[in-house]
């Protein structure tokens, strides 16, 4: 893919330089200012579109070492479930989508992780002998950790 992005006549590589400032006429973008972050060159550069990506690495560092994340850092989840290896922690969004890290698949797991979060809740509801609904106590892990 590098190959073919380097080769074709359309394209033009800009190494190590970041976008400054989209421009444009208050209805259409114009321009990219750039900037070169090793000669400090600014420069505009003449676009009618943008696709901006922000990073390729998970934001996992928190929940490293404590749910299964893979040798690229993404959390591992059971297929088709937003569910990791711990009971009650959720993954969603582009620290488990190493496929498309695109904002409407966030969309998407953010809701199963939302409806899977309720369908748990629901699950570890304890009702007393009157019927009334207890939630467990703050710092239960859950009967399979007791």
């Amino acid at each position: 893919m590098a190959k073919r992005l380097t080769t074709h006549p359309k394209v033009t590589v800009l190494w190590n330089t970041v976008p400054v400032e989209a421009k444009g006429d208050g209805n259409l973008l114009k321009a990219l200012a750039v900037k070169n972050i090793k000669t400090g060159k600014e420069e505009d550069i003449p676009v009618n579109g943008l696709f901006y990506a922000i990073g390729h690495e998970p934001a996992t560092t928190l929940v490293r070492g404590q749910v299964d994340c893979d040798e690229d850092g993404y959390i591992k989840t059971v297929p088709g479930t937003t569910r990791t290896s711990v009971k009650g922690v959720f993954a969603a969004g582009d620290v488990q989508d190493k496929a498309y890290r695109q904002a409407i698949t966030s969309a998407g797991t953010g809701c199963m992780a939302a409806l899977e979060a309720e369908r748990l809740l629901a699950e570890e509801e304890v009702h007393d002998a009157t019927g009334e609904v207890h939630v467990p106590e703050p710092g239960y892990l859950g009967a399979d950790k007791e």
